[in-house]
């Protein structure tokens, strides 16, 4: 029976969905579709500052605006370093707080989410340009040992585009790094692609964004699509998070498969009936559930690089 292993509330939310619009995106649909978008995930963001004990101050880091969300019970020593997503189009850091301050107040860290430019006004290498900026001063000003690195959806691409470019400018990778549904391969390829049966997310729509963000580039370009990019052992411990009906399924087992012939300890959790970044709605009991085995997941790894640290506030 389809959703008989999910919560009532994950039932119903797919029940409610809506089709998103299928039309390429331009220069002068762009503003409508980000409308479009904040009115469904701002007053998401606005309930979420209810619910979580976190400030929120904009500053910039490297030259490049980010909103550091930091928890009222805040672990001095810990940033974990964010990039929202939204298809490299649509999105922003405070439409990400249903995400990062829950990982803010379960893990101590102050988070700081990278506000990179959108195409298709700025498009690659653009996102990957801001997210290397902040990424340089961080680790010039306070190192990486006690920095994680996450992202969700294109977020997730671009944390790992960051990872690898870091790697080969011979920057220090951080303690460790989780990926939420990652757009790791812009290709398309994949039997997830061809099933069809996320509600959230459709092929047309990871299309319209990849052509967008690439903007003539080869779709292959690693810094692209990582999924294509170089992977060793130096890379820190990994959880990837998707699920059964995640349209980028077949991406995040390939990248998990990828990384582990590389030799990297690295976690695929895959969540019945679950759709593309369901963590991102409070509503749903799984959604929370995942978000609490990743921060479960951060904490264990800051634990494992500062053992005489103090504890996470859970």
């Amino acid at each position: 029976m389809t959703g008989f292993f999910i919560s009532p509330e994950a039932r119903g939310f797919m029940a409610a969905l809506e089709p998103a619009p299928t039309e390429p995106i331009t220069i002068d649909n762009v503003a409508e579709r980000r409308e479009a978008t904040r009115a469904m995930t701002v007053p998401l963001a606005e309930q979420t500052l209810q619910r979580h004990q976190v400030t929120l101050a904009e500053h910039t880091i490297g030259g490049v605006p980010c909103l550091a969300v930091t928890p009222a019970r805040v672990h001095p020593s810990r940033t974990l370093l964010y990039c929202f997503g939204g298809g490299f189009v649509v999105g922003s850091p405070f439409e990400d707080l249903t995400i990062t301050a829950f990982l803010a107040e379960h893990t101590g860290a102050t988070v700081q989410c990278i506000d990179y430019r959108l195409a298709p006004e700025h498009p690659y290498p653009a996102a990957l340009e801001d997210g290397m900026a902040v990424y340089r001063a961080l680790a010039a000003r306070d190192g990486m040992q006690n920095i994680a690195l996450a992202g969700e959806s294109a977020g997730g691409g671009l944390a790992l585009a960051l990872l690898q470019r870091a790697r080969q400018e011979g920057l220090p990778l951080p303690v460790s790094l989780a990926l939420l549904s990652p757009w790791c391969d812009l290709t398309d390829q994949g039997d997830s692609i061809d099933a069809g049966r996320d509600p959230m997310l459709l092929a047309a729509h990871v299309r319209i964004f990849a052509q967008a963000y690439a903007s003539g580039r080869s779709l292959k370009d690693p810094g692209v699509s990582p999924l294509y990019g170089d992977f060793d052992q130096s890379f820190p411990r990994t959880l990837i998070t998707s699920g059964t009906r995640d349209l980028l399924l077949s991406g995040c087992t390939r990248l998990s498969r990828k990384m582990r012939a590389a030799g990297i300890a690295v976690e695929l959790r895959v969540w019945e009936s679950m759709w593309h970044v369901f963590e991102f709605f409070a509503e749903v009991p799984e959604g929370q559930d995942s978000l609490g085995e990743i921060a479960g997941f951060l904490n264990a790894q800051w634990a494992s690089a500062d053992p005489q640290g103090e504890g996470s506030p859970d």
